[in-house]
Formats: C-alpha cells, structure tokens, sequence
C-alpha cells in the first residue's frame, strides 16, 4: 500500500466516529463548541502519531505477552505531555476539556491503531497512518462541534456569526443535541457513500 493511501485512509475510509465508530465519548462530550473540538482533536492527533512511531520502532523487541500493557504506557506517557502542555499554554481549552483529556489514554482509536497497524507496520507508515486517523477525528470533532456551536449559540469559535434576531436551539448543546448531529452526520457520510458506490 503506497504512503499517500496510509495517510488519506483515516480522512474519509476510516474516519475514526463515522466509520470505525470510535470515541465516541469524547466526540459526543466535547463538542459543544467548535474551539473544544478542534483543542481535543490537535491532542489525539499529537498523542497518535508519537504513540503509533514509538510503539512502530520498538515492535520487534516487545515481547507479545506484554505488548497492550507497553502501548499503554507509552501512549500514557503523551498524554501526560499533552496535559502538561495545554495546562501551561492552552489553559481556557484545558479547562474545557476538563477529565477527557487524561482519557484520552484509553481512547480505543489510539490503542486501536497502536495494536492493529503501528506493532505490524514501519515507522513512516505508522507515523502517516496517526496523522491521517488524527486528522480525520479532529475535522469530524470540530466539524460536529461548529454545527452544534452555531445551532446552539448563535456563535462560532466564539463570535457571533448569525443574525441579531436568531434564537439559539439550545437543544443542539446539551447531551440529546450531540446525538441527534451525531446522528445526521453519520446519515449524509452514509448518503454519499451510498451515491459514490451507485
């Protein structure tokens, strides 16, 4: 499989809560806003990538019986840089993102592709492989966080982007409203891939 395909899979083919339909807690959680969404996907993209090369580079020296256990720590080990980075210099977002930015070490989707490609694969491809699943989560986060954003508040990434007399649809904010765009996204995705394949 060439190099381009390794990274353009996790865009459309294998687009982690549309297609995979994985993490879905954090895409459900987090995606009050857009800002919220595009911050929780900047740090799986980081958390993926790093994860899948070192677990790639050092695949042949870790013993099987041990193997899930290592990618947990290695994968641990960038979370905790990302948490410590975003407390530091992204504060308002790690306040937003609050308890599922620790999570993020059991998002299957990064243990997922740590075990599935990254432990059978080469560094390059493994690294190309993370970003592209990486990317491919932080547009769907960001994505479903704007729609509801927009719906739900008028607003996007914070500014005001409709008209004086619109009326939020707070609906689109709370827990029903992530499940309904949730939802109607995986609906169009479905639509399209239905037409292309006719």
């Amino acid at each position: 499989m060439s190099m381009l395909k390794h990274f353009t899979r996790g865009l459309w083919e294998e687009l982690p809560p549309f297609r995979l339909v994985l993490g879905l807690c954090p895409t459900l959680a987090v995606t009050k806003g857009a800002e919220t969404g595009l911050g929780m996907g900047i740090a799986v993209i980081f958390v993926l990538t790093c994860s899948n090369v070192i677990v790639s580079s050092i695949r042949k020296v870790i013993h099987r019986k041990v193997r899930i256990a290592s990618f947990i720590v290695i994968i641990a080990s960038f979370v905790v840089i990302v948490e410590l980075l975003s407390q530091a210099f992204f504060y308002s977002i790690y306040e937003k993102l609050g308890i599922f930015i620790p999570l993020i070490v059991v998002n299957c989707i990064i243990l997922g592709r740590a075990e599935a490609f990254a432990s059978r694969n080469g560094v390059v491809a493994s690294g190309l492989d993370g970003i592209g699943i990486g990317l491919g989560f932080t547009i769907s986060l960001t994505v479903l966080g704007a729609i509801r954003e927009v719906l739900g508040q008028g607003t996007l990434f914070g500014m005001d982007v409709m008209w004086s007399s619109f009326r939020p649809f707070t609906f689109m904010i709370e827990a029903p409203g992530a499940f309904v765009s949730l939802g109607i996204l995986l609906g169009v995705m479905n639509a399209i891939s239905g037409s292309s394949r006719a």
